[in-house]
């Protein structure tokens, strides 16, 4: 006999924006206002360097956790399931620490790019990756998980 297996469509955290949107239209908007490439110059080489080390340095964290997420048989996107609590590697110091790394890799392509604005642009972003993504996430695995989550929360800081 075959066993089927049907997606529950209500499990998941209701996430409507998909945080890589959310931190890359910010960016890029602060790029196009206000940027040594927007003006066609690669702007101080300490910039170049600093920005791009951030960078490889951040996606390097976001690709070992989301990795970590696939090899826990987890969802990384945060409007699949979760099936469970990742508490080890990156998630032993933060809860968010792909959103952590998608932060650093933001200022990293900011600075590289010499754009203030980009740099002020940011906290909007992380509000809403705070208030319209995190918040949803969070209320959704204390629902789903419930102690196990809340003495995860006690234990581990959102942000680092």
């Amino acid at each position: 006999m075959e066993k089927t297996q049907t997606m529950d469509k209500s499990d998941n955290a209701k996430v409507r924006i998909p945080p890589p949107l959310c931190f890359g239209v910010f960016l890029i908007g602060g790029i196009l206002l206000q940027s040594s490439w927007m003006e066609g110059e690669w702007g101080p080489l300490y910039a170049s360097i600093t920005g791009g080390v951030l960078f490889i340095a951040s996606l390097i964290v976001v690709i070992i956790e989301a990795l970590r997420h696939e090899r826990s048989g987890s969802n990384v996107e945060p409007w699949k399931p979760t099936t469970l609590i990742l508490s080890s590697g990156a998630y032993a110091y933060s809860r968010n620490p792909i959103y952590v790394g998608m932060i650093v890799a933001y200022l990293g392509v900011a600075f590289a790019a010499s754009s203030l604005v980009a740099v002020a642009l940011l906290p909007l972003a992380i509000l809403i990756i705070r208030y319209y993504v995190i918040a949803r996430e969070e209320a959704y695995l204390i629902r789903k998980f419930g102690d196990e989550y809340l003495d995860y929360m006690k234990k581990v800081r959102r942000w680092i």
